[in-house]
């Protein structure tokens, strides 16, 4: 699957331009955070790349060959629960690979222990908090080994404790070899989690960094006016 490699990539519903020529090369390892202004096609962009929305034009070459049928996963801001219980929301998950049902209900109780909702197995998931929402949404994605995840500010909505909670996740399925690629708009977080950064404005990659230099020394203008915007504070590293 990796290197995954994007060329020329875009998409331009009614001709309006949303992604509008991204070149991006992701490599096998580490968390990747994307960035940018509201509307610029970070969402999108994570849209073609699990298959949802079909580019206009460009390539993505998936490690030389196209992208596998399986090990793209992607979690949304706003994950749908189905109408039943946390165990079974996070089971569902293995039954198209075609594991034997005690398995995925051994499977998905432990990856609820890990997530700190084991105590919640047989509740309804459509009672769960935002946080607790979006663990289940996670674990979920982390319970089919993806080789790489999509995940499109998962953070969004939540306080401070579920967001490092959220981050906390976020590393743990990191460490167990899963490459993340992540949109979000928490600056703060992009320091915390990322490895390397992505921005993008106007549907075009202006810059691609390690997070240190990004901060410090954003080399886009367009970059440097976007953290002076978010980040009006001075920050050190």
């Amino acid at each position: 699957m990796f290197p995954v490699r994007i060329d020329n990539l875009r998409y331009s519903p009614n001709g309006h331009p949303v992604l509008d020529g991204i070149d991006l090369h992701l490599g096998s390892d580490g968390i990747t955070l994307v960035l940018g202004p509201n509307g610029a096609g970070k969402s999108m962009l994570l849209r073609v790349l699990c298959g949802l929305v079909e580019p206009c034009g460009g390539t993505i070459d998936w490690g030389g060959g196209v992208r596998p049928a399986r090990g793209v996963m992607m979690v949304f801001q706003h994950p749908m629960m189905l109408r039943a219980s946390v165990l079974e929301n996070v089971a569902l998950g293995l039954k198209p690979l075609g594991v034997s049902a005690p398995e995925r209900q051994r499977s998905a109780m432990a990856v609820l222990e890990r997530i700190g909702l084991a105590h919640r197995a047989d509740d309804s998931a459509r009672q769960l908090s935002g946080g607790e929402k979006q663990r289940l949404a996670l674990a979920r994605a982390w319970l089919t080994r993806p080789r790489l995840l999509l995940l499109d500010e998962p953070t969004a909505s939540l306080d401070p404790s579920a967001t490092a909670e959220v981050e906390r996740i976020i590393r743990e399925i990191r460490t167990d070899g899963t490459r993340i690629l992540m949109v979000t708009h928490n600056l703060g977080q992009a320091t915390r989690l990322g490895d390397d950064i992505v921005f993008i404005s106007a549907g075009k990659v202006c810059e691609h960094t390690p997070t240190r230099r990004f901060f410090a020394r954003p080399a886009s203008e367009e970059a440097r006016l976007f953290i002076q915007g978010e980040l009006p504070w001075r920050m050190t590293f």
